[in-house]
């Protein structure tokens, strides 16, 4: 076999040409790759795509789109079939709000120019099945980039994320489409990270470096199953160069395999799954973080029987106390989330109850509430996108105002937790 090492390096071919989208073409073993760089909102990135595969030259498609967002493409109903009692029971309210965000930043950048969000994406799926072209999916799923992303910032400055989300949303900001074509941001992560993404070194690689290895890898794993000929890959401008240096670091060390004739295939697939394996991994909080909450409530408890112990009515004050700032700050989380009457009184009920047990939140319980006193429609489910690219339209969709609910909430509790806390230790002391 030829040196894999000289075949990579001779094969890279950027397109240093601004009027068209950058290209480079690497090879693996016998497999040729043409990545493509595209903006997700780029009407000529969309007319770029269906001219190439449109020559015949590919005998497959990769797209820089994981299952979720796939299927949210080629099954557009997908979120009238939400099931929000599970999405809530299964903790992923905050996971569903920031993807909805992030969508809701592409759709509002979209709409400016006249163009489908992901239009590239949607030409290249619609293009790839007209040619009868199989469809490779390269890219991470989106819930564990972001739970990566979240994992590796120091939690003192996790307000950064959701500052970038918030943004995103209430930001009016036009955005021509020359600017769009200019800039080649990439993605809809890249693209609400942007502002601080290249000077955080925690964020960048989470957000681009790791899915540049990753859909590197995936690509591996492809040609190790299927030795397609001619792959075209449509991926974000952003991860043109990445993609390319770690096909070359690959290369180098094939070659270094190769030398000492250990199989080119078995290697390449074990390599691509260990990589892919890592890199899907959500990293595990610390520790101490998971019995911090045990904690507290244990210092509640000695704090109410401390209370106790001197006078009933200093107990029973403590208690009181308790109940007011955690119960009354889950409520007013409810009342700017514009909830249902009855759920701002579940929230008040709740909060100092569930503040007291971990293993549920006051968030949890007033969603479900609020699901079942406003159980969200059809037509809620349908104008979702649309609702989601303005702040009223957050609240006016019974949807998202579940998933305001739920965060609000789970903030006035949390928040409630402690300053209540506080207060009962000043009590004791004073």
């Amino acid at each position: 076999m030829d040196n894999v090492l000289n075949k990579i390096s001779e094969s890279v071919d950027v397109s240093e040409n601004e009027n068209q989208e950058p290209m480079a073409t690497v090879m693996i073993g016998d497999s040729r790759i043409t990545l493509l760089g595209t903006a997700h909102v780029s009407r000529t990135s969309a007319e770029k795509v269906k001219e190439l595969i449109e020559t015949g030259d590919y005998d497959a498609v990769a797209v820089e789109l994981c299952p979720s967002r796939y299927n949210s493409i080629v099954n557009p109903d997908a979120l009238a079939k939400m099931d929000l009692f599970q999405v809530v029971r299964d903790g992923k309210a905050s996971m569903v709000a920031a993807s909805l965000a992030l969508g809701a930043f592409q759709q509002k950048a979209a709409e400016q120019i006249g163009i489908q969000p992901g239009a590239e994406m949607r030409e290249a799926i619609e293009c790839a099945k007209t040619a009868k072209l199989p469809v490779l999916l390269v890219d991470r799923e989106v819930g564990i980039t972001l739970k990566r992303i979240y994992r590796n910032v120091p939690w003192w400055r996790r307000m950064n994320l959701i500052g970038g989300l918030i943004s995103s949303v209430v930001s009016s900001e036009k955005v021509s489409e020359a600017e769009i074509e200019k800039l080649k941001e990439g993605d809809i992560l890249e693209s609400t990270f942007a502002q601080f993404a290249e000077e955080e070194k925690d964020l960048f690689q989470p957000l681009i470096g790791e899915r540049d290895e990753y859909m590197v890898a995936r690509l591996q794993q492809e040609i190790a199953k299927h030795p397609h000929e001619n792959i075209l890959v449509v991926i974000g401008a952003g991860h043109l160069a990445g993609m390319v240096k770690r096909f070359e670091a690959f290369a180098v060390s094939e070659n270094v395999a190769q030398t000492q004739q250990e199989p080119m295939e078995s290697n390449l697939a074990d390599t691509a799954n260990e990589t892919v394996a890592r890199l899907d991994a959500v990293p595990v909080g610390a520790r101490w973080f998971k019995y911090f909450p045990w904690l507290i409530v244990a210092l509640v408890f000695v704090g109410f029987g401390i209370g106790f112990s001197r006078s009933p009515e200093m107990g029973w004050q403590l208690v009181m106390d308790w109940v007011l700032i955690n119960g009354g700050l889950a409520a007013l989380g409810a009342l700017i989330a514009a909830a249902h009457p009855l759920t701002v009184i579940g929230a008040f009920l709740a909060a100092p109850l569930t503040s007291l047990n971990p293993t549920i939140g006051a968030g949890m319980v007033t969603a479900g509430i609020e699901v079942y006193l406003r159980r969200p429609k059809v037509g809620d489910f349908g104008k979702l996108r649309a609702d989601t690219t303005t702040i009223k339209g957050w609240w006016r969709n019974r949807v998202t105002r579940v998933l305001l609910v739920f965060m609000f909430c789970t903030i006035g509790s949390a928040i409630g937790t402690y300053v209540a806390g506080f207060r009962i230790v000043g009590r004791l002391s004073g």
